[in-house]
């Protein structure tokens, strides 16, 4: 199969720069989107932009320079595997919503079949008898418990199906909430499918 036209820019966001072989994961998924013609986004663009006197100004170029690579993307594709908690990645959520903002379209994909609700419920929770309030349900903390049947918070499953993308869920297996979890590419290909069909149907 020949590989498409580069026609369309991808921000590939998510905490996938925290891994151990990030370089390599990240060139994998620079790879599968070149194959479906896309051009993937990458900070070497302007990495020499990156800098500071202190680790908190060189956090700060890290956050403009990605910024900066939104604006000259056409669309996102995120990671929203949870990390580090029940929820997606903070800094990939907001970039969902930078981008959803922009008005460009918004896919995502999680390597976790369960949603939102049962990861609150069994994992947060740990399995604790919540309460109804009227028409809300609280846990015993008072808080009330976000039940939507959505992947993630429903900012986030809002934003990408409002803006024409897709939320894909895979369900890895076996290596549980390990690397493997995280780092799963099967899910984010099947994201980059739709992406396609996305941008071939709008042509």
């Amino acid at each position: 199969m020949s590989t498409p036209e580069t026609t369309h820019k991808v921000y590939l966001a998510g905490p996938d720069v925290f891994f151990r072989n990030a370089a390599a994961v990240m060139r994998r998924k620079g790879e599968l989107a070149l194959s479906y013609g896309f051009l993937p986004s990458s900070l070497a663009e302007d990495s020499g932009a990156l800098g500071g006197d202190t680790p908190f100004d060189f956090g700060m170029s890290i956050g403009v320079a990605n910024e900066k690579m939104m604006d000259s993307s056409d669309f996102i594709l995120a990671n929203l595997t949870p990390f580090r908690g029940i929820s997606a990645d903070i800094g990939t959520a907001f970039e969902v919503g930078y981008m959803r903002a922009q008005g460009k379209p918004c896919f995502g994909y999680t390597n976790s079949a369960r949603d939102y609700f049962t990861r609150l419920s069994d994992d947060f929770y740990a399995g604790s008898a919540f309460e109804s309030d009227g028409a809300l349900t609280r846990a015993a903390d008072g808080l009330m418990i976000e039940n939507h049947g959505m992947r993630d918070n429903l900012m986030l499953d809002t934003a990408i199906a409002k803006s024409g993308g897709r939320f894909v869920a895979g369900s890895v297996t076996g290596a549980a909430m390990g690397a493997q979890m995280l780092e799963d590419l099967t899910a984010f290909e099947e994201a980059l499918v739709a992406a396609r069909a996305f941008f071939d149907h709008a042509a």
